[in-house]
This record gives structure tokens, C-alpha cells and sequence, in this order.
């Protein structure tokens, strides 16, 4: 059985989301490996680390890889070391464990994102690369939504609290490659000839809105660092909340809102989404900074709520940017190319506020790099609105030209 565009699309978005849920999958446990094993803010953000630094590089080296062999090969490729690695949290008595199934995920996500991506828009219709932008970030969101909600559930009330919920993720990982294996085999906008490793490249036309979307998704992607590499510990230290499910299905509202944004504005210009993401990210990570310095849940859920606004801006804006000017034959390179500059980006942001965290305190590591993170997103908006008045400049010139 092959699957029509419809159940194609639908597919793929699930691939977009199943990557986002193994991202978010630790979340909710990070403060169990902290009070079981005994280790510091810098241990916990590098375990979240670990699976964008292994992911920068397959993005790299395999980012087109199913330009040519096509997008069913290669996802189910993504997939299988993506349920790898749940295996291994499932099974982890130790961190080695822990280090050794983040890495396997970071495999999978780098294999599977870019390609579900480029067949959203291929399987999304005339306005495939419009729909593909905000299904992505829709699809992204309820990933990370179970991945908190439900696993904070299964932390708190279910036995094997470190383990039960990455065998959860096991058993929907394969039911996604389930239907993934009934994609068609390949899509008409793959290239031709035989595969060789290239490196992510930036489109030849329209390289500003390249550069503006791929800051946007970096934006986000650092900002969600925050939330998904320390958010629990932040309501366990700072908002002083010891009840798992409590804290994960408030990191969960985020994400709620990032689903709920995108679809709600799926229809808002690329440019504009970009545009106003980054002031509602200055908001939310404000009132996250004051979350933490009045120990005060309110601010911690209005938090969630206006910086998962932002982000969803931000990324749909800027994927959206990416995906409309990409060209075909190498779109899933050029994708994978913005993917790249998000996820290192995300790792250091990760790494680095582990650092200042073991070094001086949660608090200090907020009010230092939520500053850094939205100087991303305003870059992006500097960038998206560099050009907005060059066609109107143009014909005035041809016009007096005349």
C-alpha cells in the first residue's frame, strides 16, 4: 500500500513531530538524573547537548542525501536510530547510557527532519512551501507537548519513573516508520544521478531571506534550549514546584501555544511572523527572568505562554522564508543547511548556560543569555526588512529613467 499526498503530508508532519518529542523526551527527568546520580547543571545541559552536536554533523554530511535516494529511505533510516536511542533510555543504569542514547536521537532527528520537511512541501499542494512552514512548527509543537505532558504524568505517577517514558517513545516510533514505509518510494523533485556528500549550502537566489530565516529558527531554537535543557530544574530551584507533572505540562503550555499560533496564523507573510517573534521572545523571556528572581508560578506560566508565542513566530517565519525560495532539487540541502546554523547554535546556548548555572546560579545564567538569545531574533527582523522598500526604489528609477 502507498499512501495518497494527503496521508503523505500527514506523515511526514509526524516524523517533524516525533523529532521534536525525542528532543523533548528528557526534559521532565533531568531532575531525576540530578538527585539519583548527583550531578550539576553543566551535566544535565550536556546530556541536552549532546544530540544537537551529533546532529549538526549528519546534517552536514547526509543533508542531501534524500535529494537523491528520496525522502522514504532516508526517514526510515532517521527513524531507526532515533528508536535506538529510546531503547537505550529505556534500558540506561547509568549516564554512559544516557550519552550513548542522546547521541543515537541526535542521529535520527539529523537523518529524518530535513527530509520530512521537504516532503511536507511536496505533498502539501500549490502552496506546499506556506503549508509545510506552519504544519512544521505545528506538528513540532505537539511533539514537544507530549513529550512534557506526558512524560512529567508518567515521572510522577507511574512506576520506572527514568525509563518508562522513553518506552513510550519506542512504541510510537514504530508505529510512525509504520507508515512511513508506505510512502511513495520516491517524489518528483529528487535529483538525478548518483549520491555524493555535500555540504548544506545557501541558496544562489534569494540568500537574505535565507539569512533572515535561518536566524529566526536559530532564535528559537536557543530560546527553546532554555525551556527544554533547564526548564525543570528552573520550577524545581527557582519557582520551588517539586511536582513533575505540574512542571511539565506548564513547559508544555509553551509548545501548546507554538501549535496554536501556527495554525491561527498560518496565512501571516513569512516576513511579518519574523518581524514580530522576536519582540513577544523579549517578553516572554522577561517575565521568565523575573519567574525565577520572585519565585513566582504565575510569571513562570505567563512565560511559557508569550515566549511560546515568539518561537512559533520565529520559526514558522523563518522556515517559511527558507522554503519558498529553496530551489527543488536541493531542497532538502538547503534546509538542512538553516537546521545546521540552528542546532549548533542551540548546543552552545545549552552548554553555555549549563556552565553559568554550576558556576553561579540558575538566575545569573537567565539574566546573562536571555539577552544573547534575543539579539538572534532581532538580527533576524534587521535582515527580513533590510530590502522592503528596494522595489518600490526600483521602479522610481525606471520611471524617471523613462
Amino acid at each position: 500500500m502507498t499512501l495518497g499526498r494527503r496521508g503523505s503530508f500527514l506523515t511526514a508532519a509526524a516524523v517533524a513531530g516525533l523529532a521534536l518529542w525525542a528532543s523533548g523526551a528528557p526534559t521532565v527527568v533531568y531532575p531525576l538524573y540530578a538527585a539519583e546520580w548527583n550531578v550539576p547543571p553543566t551535566v544535565t545541559t550536556a546530556i541536552f547537548a549532546i544530540y544537537p552536536i551529533v546532529l549538526v554533523p549528519v546534517l552536514i554530511v547526509f543533508g542531501n542525501l534524500s535529494d537523491v535516494i528520496g525522502r522514504r529511505a532516508v526517514i526510515l533510516m532517521g527513524l531507526a536510530a532515533l528508536g535506538l536511542g529510546s531503547i537505550a533510555f529505556g534500558v540506561a543504569p547509568d549516564l554512559t547510557w544516557v550519552f550513548i542514547g542522546r547521541a543515537l536521537m541526535g542521529v535520527g532527528v539529523g537523518l529524518a527532519l530535513s527530509p520530512a520537511t521537504a516532503a511536507m512541501v511536496e505533498f502539501g499542494g500549490p502552496h506546499g512551501a506556506t503549508r509545510a512552514s506552519s504544519a512544521t512548527t505545528a506538528a513540532t509543537a505537539t511533539g514537544l507537548a507530549l513529550s512534557t505532558i506526558l512524560g512529567g504524568l508518567l515521572v510522577q505517577y507511574a512506576p520506572a519513573p527514568m525509563h518508562l517514558s522513553f518506552w513510550v517513545l519506542t512504541g510510537v516510533t514504530v508505529v510512525v516508520a509504520g507508515f512511513t514505509a508506505a510512502l511513495p518510494r520516491h517524489t518528483r523533485d529528487e535529483a538525478s544521478g548518483p549520491w555524493r556528500p555535500r555540504l548544506p549550502r545557501m541558496p544562489r537566489a534569494g540568500r537574505r531571506p535565507f539569512v533572515a530565516g535561518t536566524l529566526g529558527i536559530t532564535a528559537a531554537y536557543a530560546m527553546g534550549a532554555i525551556f527544554l535543557a533547564l526548564g525543570a530544574q528552573i520550577a524545581r530551584e527557582l519557582v520551588r514546584s517539586d511536582n513533575a507533572f505540574v512542571d511539565g505540562a506548564i513547559i508544555a503550555l509553551s509548545a501548546i501555544v507554538i501549535g496554536a499560533v501556527a495554525i491561527l496564523f498560518r496565512r501571516m507573510p513569512p516576513r511579518a511572523a519574523v518581524t514580530i517573534g522576536p519582540a513577544l521572545a523579549m517578553a516572554g523571556l522577561g517575565l521568565l527572568v523575573v519567574a525565577g528572581a520572585e519565585h513566582s508560578l504565575p510569571a513562570f506560566i505567563a512565560a511559557s505562554i508569550v515566549a511560546g508565542a515568539g518561537y512559533s513566530f520565529m520559526f514558522a517565519g523563518g522556515l517559511g522564508l527558507i522554503t519558498t525560495t529553496a530551489p527543488a532539487h536541493e531542497r532538502a540541502a538547503v534546509i538542512s543547511a538553516a537546521y545546521v546554523v540552528g542546532y549548533l547554535v542551540q548546543a552552545l546556548t545549552a552548554l553555555g548556560l549549563g556552565a553559568l548555572a554550576t558556576a553561579a546560579g540558575l538566575q545569573v545564567a537567565l539574566e546573562i543569555g536571555t539577552p544573547l538569545i534575543l539579539m538572534i531574533g532581532v538580527a533576524a527582523l534587521v535582515v527580513a526588512n533590510l530590502g522592503r522598500r528596494a522595489p518600490v526604489a526600483a521602479r522610481t528609477t525606471r520611471t524617471m529613467g523613462a
